[in-house]
């Protein structure tokens, strides 16, 4: 089964009906039906970030689809380790040109390590289309 990581941009836009992306990303489920979805801890950490101040109906509901995501049988979630946020600091830390926050480097580096090479993300429901990680994985400094 192909693998298609999932980004907080689409998560945050799924959750919210007044999200200006929402009724796309509800739109956009079929495009990953019959793929293994992943996320990252991390992800979901920045999901939960970003309804921090949305007040307590926005946050509950917010804690509510995390905790069904991490039962979901059709996500699975990638914990994060010291390893793995050693290896994320370096890459940040090895682009200062990127505007790559250390979640994103964390979501770079499970992608090269599992092998994923489509992201599913807010620019993946506005035009139908994933985004492909390999193109982008050439410019990472691989060593």
């Amino acid at each position: 089964m192909r693998r298609c990581f999932v980004d907080a941009g689409h998560l945050i836009a799924l959750v919210n009906p007044k999200d200006q992306w929402h009724e796309k990303a509800i739109a956009g489920a079929e495009l990953v039906l019959g793929y293994e979805l992943i996320a990252t801890e991390d992800v979901l950490i920045e999901f939960l970030n970003f309804y921090c101040e949305g007040g307590p109906y926005m946050r509950r509901l917010a804690a509510t689809s995390v905790r069904r995501w991490l039962t979901d049988v059709k996500l699975s979630v990638i914990p994060r380790t010291d390893a793995s946020f050693l290896n994320a600091l370096e890459l940040y830390e090895s682009r200062p040109d990127k505007g790559y926050s250390l979640t994103d480097c964390i979501s770079m580096n499970v992608c090269r390590e599992l092998g994923i090479e489509e992201v599913y993300q807010r620019q993946s429901f506005c035009t139908g289309r994933f985004q492909n990680f390999a193109l982008r994985l050439r410019t990472w400094p691989l060593d």
